[in-house]
């Protein structure tokens, strides 16, 4: 680990393909859109030899040049893999986008990774979506560690920074957060900053001056030691207190030295299995050197403290048909059994894949079975088939590096698998197995689309089908009430990224159009009416008389047609055609245009000519009478209602019950939930909550989660009603 007081030997450089699962490193950056993650990844690639300059491939393209979208839009918008060595270790680093609307890149990320760093800005502090992460990882034992970046802004405070980390993620233990070094600080500016040029090692106790953009150790002087006492003796007590040896604590209180080696094992062990989690800092080199602040004590931290894939938890694995399967933890001899973890296009190899291996070997050319997961909802189809597999490699920038192989705890991408869709399985296609599925957030904003033009509507359909295979937390829906085609998105930037992908990777144009919420409505009283169709025009003519009575029902009841027909006033054969014409008829709808629910039609008479009568003239007949009914009744306009349970932190409690109520929401009920939460739940109308995804996030600064469910149609507001029908008269 970094604070061994060795200066490192020297980088290794760029990784292959890992001959071990012990040789692995699996990372996932996390953090806040703007705390320096990216950043972070080019200067550990940098200092590992992977770039020979910040941001810059040894053989072209760039670390940070992941998606061309990103790249026009500043911000990270996918999961990405840099795979770089350091000590004859492999380490996978996968960096995850900050923002929340890409929050199913990171829940990957957190799929493919054995251990997180927590990238936490010296000038912004921990959000409270990066506490959600961090109980998230707490949840399933991930160990963390914690890395504090932007030390160069002004007012940046690293012990302070230390302090509300421990606050924000100790809340069982603050004493397993704690620094392994202390920031040295060189000459005071003009401006009163004094910026981080060094390290001080706690329990070597050694200087690691960086200053000069190289590494270098020595001695610190007699008037820093002092300095550093009370934060060496926190440090020290916290990793005894983690300590397998529970006779040392007793030992270091009654004055008995504990060795610096003894501390770093029993740190290290502590780290690997979740129980302490160290505090890091970290900046990117300047001008031309090659090592950034504290970027190699980080490499050590990942090589030394974090687990290996062996260490992982198992993920529960079935046969296709739901049967348990027992796996040996990440055994390369193993039966295969890998995912994918994310999918992309390529414009010059096609589809990519990056997958992990959880068991097993995937070798180049394999054949493979490919299982679904059942994702109908949001546009993945189930499928269970054999692909071939194509090239595998190493991914770095806009480089692929050909691998033959790839065996289990390790990463990599496949070419060309062109039915394997995220989420899916891997496996031996004379053994096909199930993994189970990660936890996928619900899109909750829609995204109304039609094509721009002719030729765009020829492309629209297979563009989207290869949208949705990318993105799990994306769901197509053709609504077959509004005939809309509707993309249900995690917020704005979501939405956006998605119109843009379908215009560069794939060629199509689209027009975002009103999202329309489906409507219904039903006859607010009893009516009666009289459906007469009597034509001649030579020949056979049509004939065709009927009277009904239409009376509303409770909601949920449908269309309920009743015959009471007596003396054979309508001939039996006719009846189901009266039916037919009136659900027809009730299917358009008869006001607005939207389908009529929730009534009981009754018919009562009717009239029929020997030959002029037919099916179609009581189809006719029966949609007539319908009408002529609604004509005289008053007619209810029925909106969807939503039950909404929205947790968030007990600070907001008050402006979100407000704003519910501003949507005409009653609510139901609330709850305390650990963690000083409350969960609301509502029963809000959906034609108000169509932004509330945005709205909830300006709201709660982005802490809080809400999800939805129909419950039922019921009367809108005549006011708000008179408004719908005004607007979409406008419309039309």
């Amino acid at each position: 680990m970094g604070d061994k007081g060795q200066t490192h030997p020297g980088a290794a450089g760029r990784a292959q393909a890992a001959d071990h699962p012990r040789s692995v490193r699996n990372v996932v950056l996390v953090g806040h859109s703007g705390s320096g993650k990216t950043t972070l990844v080019e200067a550990l690639a940098l200092t590992a030899g992977a770039v020979n300059r910040a941001g810059r491939v040894e053989d072209g393209g760039t670390v940070s040049d992941y998606d061309e979208i990103e790249h026009r839009q500043q911000r990270s918008v996918q999961l990405s893999l840099v795979p770089v060595e350091w000590d004859g270790i492999k380490v996978n680093l996968l960096d995850t986008p900050g923002y929340a609307d890409f929050v199913g890149e990171l829940r990957a990320g957190l799929r493919a990774a054995d251990a997180a760093l927590f990238v936490v800005s010296a000038s912004d502090g921990v959000d409270g979506s990066t506490r959600a992460v961090w109980e998230e990882c707490a949840a399933v034992g991930m160990p963390r560690a914690i890395v504090v970046t932007h030390l160069e802004a002004a007012r940046a405070d690293f012990e302070e920074m230390t302090r509300s980390c421990a606050e924000a993620f100790g809340a069982d233990d603050p004493d397993a957060v704690l620094p392994l070094y202390l920031p040295l600080h060189g000459p005071q500016a003009s401006d009163g900053h004094a910026p981080v040029t060094g390290l001080i090692g706690l329990l070597s106790q050694k200087l690691f001056d960086y200053s000069t953009g190289e590494r270098k150790e020595s001695e610190p002087g007699a008037e820093q030691l002092p300095l550093i006492e009370e934060a060496r003796n926190r440090l020290i007590e916290g990793i005894i207190s983690e300590s397998e040896d529970e006779t040392l604590m007793d030992r270091y209180l009654g004055g008995e030295p504990v060795e610096v080696r003894t501390l770093i094992a029993d740190l290290e062990r502590a780290v690997a299995r979740g129980a302490f989690f160290p505090v890091l800092a970290a900046a990117p080199a300047a001008g031309g050197a090659r090592q950034g602040l504290g970027t190699v004590e980080l490499l050590e931290l990942i090589t030394g403290g974090f687990p290996t894939p062996l260490e992982h938890e198992t993920v529960r694995v079935t046969t296709v048909d739901g049967e348990p399967r027992e796996l040996k933890p990440c055994d390369p001899d193993a039966p295969l059994v890998a995912e994918v973890v994310k999918t992309s296009s390529d414009p010059y190899v096609g589809r990519l894949s990056l997958i992990r291996v959880f068991s097993g070997t995937l070798r180049a050319d394999q054949t493979v079975h490919v299982s679904g997961h059942g994702l109908a909802d949001r546009g993945h189809e189930d499928h269970d088939v054999d692909e071939r597999v194509g090239a595998l490699s190493t991914p770095f920038g806009k480089q692929q590096r050909p691998v033959s192989h790839v065996i289990a705890g390790d990463l990599a991408c496949v070419a060309k698998l062109s039915r394997a869709e995220t989420g899916d399985t891997l496996s031996a296609k004379d053994d096909p197995l199930l993994m189970e599925p990660w936890q996928m957030p619900d899109p909750l904003l829609p995204l109304a689309i039609q094509a721009h033009s002719k030729p765009d509507e020829d492309k629209l359909s297979q563009g989207l089908s290869r949208l949705v295979a990318e993105d799990p937390t994306m769901r197509l829906e053709q609504n077959q009430d509004t005939h809309q085609v509707v993309l249900w998105c995690l917020g704005e930037a979501h939405a956006d990224v998605a119109l843009e992908r379908l215009r560069s990777r794939y060629g199509v144009q689209v027009d975002v159009v009103p999202h329309r919420v489906p409507l219904r409505e039903t006859f607010a009283h009893k009516s009666a009416g009289r459906g007469r169709h009597v034509k001649q025009s030579g020949g056979h003519g049509q004939f065709a008389i009927c009277e009904i009575e239409v009376e509303p029902l409770p909601g949920g009841s449908g269309i309920e047609f009743v015959d009471k027909v007596v003396g054979g006033a309508v001939p039996r054969q006719f009846i189901p055609s009266v039916e037919k014409g009136v659900r027809a008829q009730a299917a358009k709808g008869i006001a607005a245009g939207h389908p009529l629910i929730d009534v009981r039609v009754t018919l009562l008479d009717g009239k029929a000519h020997s030959v002029d009568s037919s099916d179609a003239a009581f189809q006719t007949a029966g949609a007539l009478a319908l009408r002529e009914a609604a004509a005289a009744a008053r007619i209810h306009l029925l909106e969807p209602v939503a039950e909404v349970s929205v947790l968030i932190g007990d600070d907001f409690v008050g402006a979100v019950m407000s704003d519910l109520s501003g949507r005409r929401g009653r609510v139901l009920g609330t709850e305390q939930t650990p963690g000083g939460r409350t969960l609301i739940r509502a029963e809000v109308p959906e034609i108000e909550i169509g932004r509330y995804a945005i709205d909830l996030r300006s709201m709660t600064h982005g802490t809080a989660r809400f999800s939805r469910r129909y419950v039922r149609h019921e009367p809108m507001p005549a006011q708000v009603a008179e408004r719908v029908r005004e607007e979409a008269h406008a419309v039309s």
